[in-house]
């Protein structure tokens, strides 16, 4: 079983809209999954494209390393998920000499490829 994972860091998208995208791909074929977010409307998803198709070459790349044949029509999305970044914190002018804040958020998304465990690939397995 070959598990490759990439990540993306400080990625400026908010992790509410981030999310949205993740979801629709969680538990999909990687092939599949790149054909979503191809023709997703939302900005997040050339960042997850391009994100899925990284990971995709860490299988790769891991699976030479290891010796192993990797059929890349195997691979799903095994996890997928958003976490929050740091948050830049803007002020604005407002009437009266006030200040008003703004908070540019940003996210940390992680994806995790992996093929089915074979039966014969099970530990405890006698």
């Amino acid at each position: 079983m070959v598990e490759a994972t990439a990540r993306l860091r400080q990625v400026r998208i908010t992790p509410q809209k981030a999310r949205r995208v993740v979801d629709l791909i969680r538990g999909k074929q990687a092939a599949e999954a790149l054909a979503i977010l191809k023709f997703s409307p939302q900005s997040a998803a050339t960042d997850v494209y391009k994100l899925v198709a990284s990971a995709m070459a860490n299988a790769k790349v891991k699976a030479d390393a290891e010796n192993t044949y990797l059929d890349e029509q195997d691979l799903f999305v095994q996890r997928a998920f958003v976490d929050e970044g740091t948050t830049l914190k803007r002020f604005q002018p407002r009437a009266q000499g006030r200040a008003f804040r703004i908070n540019k958020r940003t996210s940390h998304i992680t994806v995790v490829l992996s093929t089915p465990e074979v039966d014969g690939d099970k530990k405890g397995n006698r």
